[in-house]
C-alpha cells in the first residue's frame, strides 16, 4: 500500500530501543508505517503488531544531510491521532549532532502532543541547561471543542537570529528570544538544523497505551516547507 517518500528529502530513523525515553514503537522503512497516500498526503502509521521484539510499529523519517536549513520559516500541515499513549512531532535537531551531542546541538520541537489530550500542542526549545524536563515550553490550545486530530492544521516557526516565533494556523503562541535562555546555558540556534517527523507510542510523554486507543492511528501530512 502506497509509496514511499522522496528520497531526495526523506530518510528513515529505524529501531526499537526506546528513542531515549522509553518509546515503546520500532521505527521501520516499511510503506506500512511510512508512505504516501495517493490523496496527497505523507501518513505516519503506528500499528499493534509484535516486530523485533516491540509490540508497536511506527515511523521516524528525517531531512538529515539531505535538507539542513539555518533561519527562516518552517512549517507543516498536518491531521493528528487522538487516543493515550500517542506522542506524533514535527521537530528539528542540529545538524552538527554528530560532533556535538545532545542537547548542545540544539533541539526545536515545532509542534508535540499527547493523544489523551487533543485539543492541545506544544512547541518547545532544548539546549544545554534547558533540556528534556527542563525545555523552554509554550502550549496552544484550541477553543469550541475542536481537536487536532478533526482536522488539518498548520503548525510552523519563524526563526530569526535570537528570535524564534511558535504558530499554530499562523495564531502566534510563544516567542522565545536568545535573553531568555542566556541564564539558563548558552542559545544553540544559529546553525542548520535538519527536520523530523515521527508517530511515537508511549514513552515518557506519551504515557501508556490507553484500553480505547485505536490501530492503526496515522499522522497525515499534506506538506512540510522550508522558506528561506
Amino acid at each position: 500500500e502506497g509509496t514511499p517518500p522522496n528520497p531526495a528529502m526523506w530518510t528513515y530513523d529505524i529501531g526499537g530501543d526506546g528513542w531515549g525515553n522509553e518509546q515503546l514503537e520500532f521505527n521501520t522503512d516499511r510503506v506500512e508505517n511510512v508512505s504516501l497516500d495517493g490523496q496527497g498526503n505523507l501518513r505516519l502509521v503506528a500499528r499493534e503488531e509484535s516486530y523485533n521484539g516491540n509490540d508497536y510499529t511506527s515511523g521516524r523519517i528525517k531531512t538529515q544531510g539531505l535538507v539542513e536549513q539555518k533561519y527562516g520559516r518552517v512549517e507543516a500541515r498536518s491531521r493528528l491521532p487522538e487516543g493515550q499513549g500517542l506522542w506524533p512531532a514535527f521537530w528539528m535537531l542540529g545538524a552538527n549532532i554528530n560532533e556535538v551531542p545532545w542537547p548542545g546541538c540544539g533541539e526545536l520541537d515545532i509542534m508535540e502532543y499527547q493523544g489523551q489530550r487533543p485539543a492541545r500542542m506544544f512547541g518547545s526549545l532544548h539546549g544545554p541547561g534547558y533540556s528534556g524536563g527542563e525545555a523552554i515550553t509554550r502550549d496552544f490550545v484550541l477553543d469550541g471543542g475542536e481537536t487536532f486530530a478533526d482536522d488539518f492544521h498548520i503548525f510552523a516557526i519563524d526563526w530569526d537570529p535570537g528570535r524564534i516565533t511558535f504558530s499554530v494556523d499562523d495564531e502566534v503562541y510563544g516567542i522565545m528570544r536568545s535573553a531568555e535562555v542566556s541564564s539558563l546555558g548558552d542559545w544553540v540556534f544559529d546553525h542548520e538544523f535538519f527536520v523530523i517527523l515521527n508517530l511515537a507510542v508511549g514513552g515518557t510523554l506519551g504515557g501508556p497505551v490507553g484500553p480505547d486507543t485505536v490501530f492503526p492511528a496515522e499522522v497525515l501530512v499534506d506538506y512540510v516547507r522550508l522558506f528561506e
